[in-house]
């Protein structure tokens, strides 16, 4: 490898953190067990995060971290940051940034460093920004701790930096609010934001995780120019090895919080020399890979028919006559689902599928159409159930697992608590669960383990139609791959139908035997997996398969 000689920019020696190790605690980010003061990677009551992490960054270079959930990856980033959560404590034996050692600045002379020549963008800007004031002025903000621009050069940068990052007609957007904007639009204003002061160092974390396909793409095309354009160096941080693979010059692996191997993007990939790397390696889902277990051309019976639906929704704007504007969300759509097969619903974030499948399941009453079964009944007699993508979210926090896996048992009549029981322990054996989760909250669990208790309380109501509505976009690639192992394994077994909801195309090619590709409300395409792939017709549907290509 030829020697780098671009100027150190970043040199961290033996980096670490800890917190608190409270006895008895759960610790989702490491396998199935509680932590415990004398457990390994503890220190003097602590828990280490981040154990001896030492890595270089030269001035316009991007280097990628990539690991697992709980690898210590994001608190590497807010210590160099000094954006640690509470009770968190920092020790190195130097950060050196600049010609400045950060372990050793005081709080005031961080905070001038802090969004001049070191800045952060996160994976959720929606969290990031404040709601209560617009985007432009958050921007601007920017300037004014760390510029003496007048206000109208404050505004005129602002408005460049909104150019630079791809925003359309940014003179409109300074005034907008955060949840005017769409997912890609906001993370482009957190990379405005960050970049508008010409720092020399951006950290990136997790920022195309919760993206489209094609919004990532896009993302990751403006962080690379705004690299080569500024000469910004960025260390990215990633659960992806595809975004990484496109991205990064150099990458570090993490595991357990340590970094266990590093190296450039063709050593790593062509020649990994740890086994966790090739598992990480393994586990990214891609057309180089095929799952299904079902012919895609075999002829089976009608599930599911969904004739000329259509959804609207109130629009924020009000008409002549003071009523709101309609807007369609769902726009004359027509398809079936087959008994048996998983069938992909696919595209961008917005185009209306989770509201199709929430019209399915029965969450949405009020849409024209029909939806109904292959004999022309009432689709509800499918008992059709919904695993979302944040299970966090769908669980009830205050109940412990053996509750909420209970409660579709009670409503289904079964009375005696033996035999609930009994279901329950048979059902968490079923996605892989021992049966002693049952005592335990969705908090104790980890993102994997959740959606694995998601998916049992969908199957203990026995649905013969299984709705997945992007089961699998934030979680890791080890964990998504075995989700989606276990998804095809009880679908082998049982027998079920799934409409598989995804953004991803890597993934839906692994996993679907037809496809339903949505643009605007509308099906533009529908095809089984090979024959989209290979001859895809639609416009839309070439360029999710070429962002999706270029991502895998």
């Amino acid at each position: 490898m030829a020697a780098d000689n671009r100027e150190l920019l970043l040199s961290v020696r033996n980096l670490s953190v800890s917190f608190p190790a409270r006895r008895g605690n759960f610790d989702p980010a490491r396998a199935d067990t509680a932590v415990s003061e004398k457990e390994e990677g503890t220190d003097g009551g602590r828990k280490k995060v981040a154990d001896g992490i030492s890595f270089d960054i030269r001035q316009g270079e991007i280097v990628g971290i990539v690991g697992e959930s709980g690898s210590g990856k994001s608190m590497t980033a807010l210590a160099l940051m000094g954006l640690l959560p509470a009770g968190a404590e920092r020790s190195a034996d130097g950060i050196w940034f600049d010609g400045q050692d950060l372990s050793r600045l005081s709080g005031e002379e961080n905070r001038k460093l802090k969004g001049s020549k070191l800045a952060m963008i996160f994976q959720e800007p929606m969290t990031s920004l404040n709601p209560v004031y617009t985007v432009g002025k958050q921007t601007e903000e920017m300037l004014r701790l760390h510029t003496d621009c007048t206000a109208a050069e404050r505004r005129i940068r602002t408005i460049r930096a909104f150019e630079e990052a791809g925003l359309p007609d940014p003179e409109r957007l300074l005034d907008q609010y955060p949840h005017q904007l769409s997912g890609g639009q906001r993370q482009r204003v957190m990379i405005a934001m960050a970049m508008i002061c010409g720092p020399k160092l951006l950290i990136a974390d997790e920022p195309t995780t919760a993206l489209d396909v094609t919004v990532q793409a896009r993302i990751l095309k403006l962080i690379g120019q705004l690299n080569r354009e500024h000469g910004t160096a960025v260390l990215f941080i990633s659960h992806d090895l595809g975004v990484i693979q496109r991205l990064c010059e150099r990458v570090l692996v993490m595991y357990n919080g340590r970094i266990i191997e590093q190296g450039t993007i063709g050593e790593i990939f062509k020649n990994p020399k740890e086994a966790y790397t090739r598992t990480l390696l393994d586990a990214v889902p891609g057309f180089h890979k095929r799952s299904g277990t079902f012919g895609e051309a075999r002829e089976r019976e009608i599930l599911l028919r969904v004739e000329d639906l259509e959804i609207s929704y109130e629009g924020n704007r009000r008409g002549l006559l003071g009523r709101r504007d309609l807007k369609k969300a769902v726009g004359t759509l027509s398809f079936e689902v087959y008994q048996g097969e998983i069938l992909g619903l696919v595209g961008e974030s917005g185009c209306g599928k989770s509201t199709t499948a929430r019209a399915i399941a029965g969450l949405i009453k009020d849409y024209e159409g029909r939806i109904l079964t292959g004999d022309g009944q009432a689709a509800g007699v499918l008992r059709p159930q919904m695993v979302f993508q944040d299970p966090y979210g769908s669980l009830n926090p205050s109940k412990r697992i053996g509750w909420i896996l209970e409660e579709p048992l009670k409503m289904r009549g079964i009375r005696r608590g033996v035999d609930r029981v009994g279901r329950v322990k048979e059902m968490l054996a079923e996605v892989g669960l021992d049966p002693e989760y049952a005592s335990r909250y969705p908090k104790d669990l980890s993102g994997g383990q959740r959606q694995r208790i998601a998916i049992a309380a969908a199957l203990i109501a026995e649905p013969k139609l299984l709705i997945l509505d992007e089961p699998v976009s934030a979680l890791d690639v080890t964990v998504q791959a075995q989700i989606l192992n276990l998804l095809l394994r009880l679908r082998k077994r049982h027998g079920l139908t799934y409409l598989f909801i995804s953004h991803d195309m890597n993934v839906i090619y692994q996993i679907c035997d037809r496809v339903c590709v949505m643009y605007q409300g509308k099906i533009v395409e529908t095809a089984g997996i090979s024959r989209l792939v290979t001859h895809p017709e639609h416009e839309y549907t070439k360029r999710l398969l070429e962002d999706a290509a270029s991502l895998s």
